[in-house]
């Protein structure tokens, strides 16, 4: 089989490289999947720039959601069969024309949706309904900032907030900002304006945050941390401001870790405020039955229309660095995906 290996780091045109290598075989509680399409994340920009530490070393094939048909499953793992159309999250390997992933990582698909659109459903949705439904909770009413808004989680995380009842502020470029009104967006904000959090608090107009959905990490998590109000939440699960500017050094690593600031669990207790980081794949690893849940909880939203993934783009596997190069400029919006 095909597969894209990480050969280097730096920029998207010079890391990849398609090699011929085996098709793996399916272990017990494991499916193979004969891949149509893969999505990209922009963990995988991370990892390209050697800012991801879960990244298995070089050379490597990266990927987290793949779409296609089950292929061959592995000893005791019912439920499934071959042909069938599904979406997965992978523990890397999803960049090939095989990949192998957990039976609890597993979403079937209506004959409807096509491959490139489902394979936000994987970790994208994934990431959003797990989020906002099993890490906490969002209720009507909740004052819900979502930076990113117009990505792929963005996107998806305004589609749960809307359909709870929430009021929405969305973070974006100004390029974005019609399409974030077009979604449900209540509030939009310029996350490249001269000082975004200003720009929100105006538009908070003296009330504080119930939850804030952070990818971005450094300031960015201590602001929001003081727009909380009392019983608010935020939720980590990114830290895209390491690669800010292309500025992949590790002195800029440290800049934006020390700029999530030292929080005392007394303060959080005083306001009954809560701190909640979101990792996938440690889900995956470590929680299963729970990843199974959450997927199926996908599943269902998307059957019922609540999610509606945006394919933003779409490439041709071959095009692997334009495709990390176009997510990594942040123009952007919904998913990214490729099709061999």
């Amino acid at each position: 089989m095909k597969a894209i290996f990480l050969i280097r780091n730096g920029e998207g045109s010079e890391a990849f490289e398609i090699r011929e290598t085996p098709v793996p075989d399916p272990g017990p509680g494991e499916v193979l999947i004969k891949v149509e399409s893969f999505g990209l994340n922009y963990a995988d920009v991370m990892a390209r720039r050697g800012l991801y530490k879960a990244a298995p070393p070089m050379p490597s094939v990266l990927g987290y959601d793949v779409a296609g048909t089950i292929h061959a499953i592995g000893k005791a793992t019912p439920g499934y069969s071959i042909g069938q159309r599904v979406a997965a999250l992978t523990r890397f390997g999803g960049y090939a024309e095989y990949a192998i992933t957990q039976a609890s990582a597993i979403i079937p698909l209506p004959d409807s949706m096509s491959m490139p659109l489902a394979t936000a459903l994987a970790t994208q949705a994934s990431t959003a309904v797990y989020s906002s439904m099993f890490g906490t909770r969002i209720y009507s009413g909740d004052r819900i900032l979502i930076h990113a808004a117009a990505g792929g989680v963005g996107t998806i995380l305004v589609q749960l907030a809307k359909a709870k009842g929430c009021i929405v502020f969305g973070s974006a470029s100004a390029l974005k900002h019609k399409y974030l009104k077009d979604i449900g967006v209540d509030f939009v904000i310029d996350s490249h304006g001269a000082d975004p959090f200003a720009e929100l608090s105006s538009q908070l107009s003296g009330h504080k945050l119930d939850v804030v959905f952070d990818n971005i990490g450094g300031k960015s998590f201590k602001k929001g941390l003081q727009l909380l109000g009392p019983g608010g939440r935020i939720i980590a699960y990114g830290a895209a401001a390491q690669n800010r500017g292309n500025r992949s050094s590790q002195l800029n690593t440290l800049r934006v870790g020390l700029g999530f600031g030292f929080h005392s669990p007394i303060g959080l207790i005083v306001k009954s405020q809560s701190i909640i980081g979101v990792n996938m794949l440690s889900l995956a690893d470590n929680k299963p039955l729970v990843l199974k849940e959450v997927m199926a909880e996908v599943s269902r939203l998307a059957k019922e229309g609540i999610i509606n993934p945006l394919l933003g783009k779409e490439f041709p596997a071959d095009r692997i660095g334009e495709a990390h190069d176009f997510l990594e400029s942040r123009k952007s919006t919904g998913k990214i995906a490729l099709s061999w």
